[in-house]
């Protein structure tokens, strides 16, 4: 029995193709129920047990030693307690730098202060020459 070349090419066109129809149904299907259900889930913010109060104190870091960056609630601020403009900003960190080169600034961040705020301390910093810094956020009260 001999069959013709035909035969055969007629046999693999119908198997090279991959039906993909029903993957893509599936896809689709849990697709629009992620965007139905998403909505509708609700994410409750967990409140935290308050820590054991201790006796000890934490360490206090020295402010007068080296660089200290203030940054107040209403977005001013303050370079080793003398107020500065955002203007006088990079010079003033570059001064300091030249001063005391392995000096690492310490930025007080106001919470109530904007990121924005941050982002351009820590922009002036890197400008600088600044290859670290140390954020301290301060416990309310």
């Amino acid at each position: 029995m001999r069959r013709s070349l035909s035969h055969y090419q007629e046999t693999l066109e119908d198997d090279q193709g991959v039906n993909l129809t029903p993957l893509i149904d599936v896809v689709f299907v849990v697709l629009i129920m992620f965007i139905l259900i998403a909505p509708l889930v609700n994410v409750d913010k967990v409140q935290l047990a308050p820590g054991k109060q201790t006796q000890k104190t934490p360490p206090k870091l020295d402010e007068n030693m080296g660089i200290a960056i203030h940054v107040y609630g209403d977005n001013t601020f303050a370079i080793n307690k003398v107020p500065i403009s955002q203007k006088e900003l990079l010079n003033t960190l570059k001064n300091l730098k030249v001063k005391s080169p392995h000096a690492i600034p310490q930025v007080y961040h106001d919470r109530k202060a904007y990121f924005e705020t941050y982002q351009t301390i820590k922009t002036a910093l890197e400008a600088a020459g600044f290859d670290e810094m140390d954020v301290i956020l301060k416990a309310p009260e």
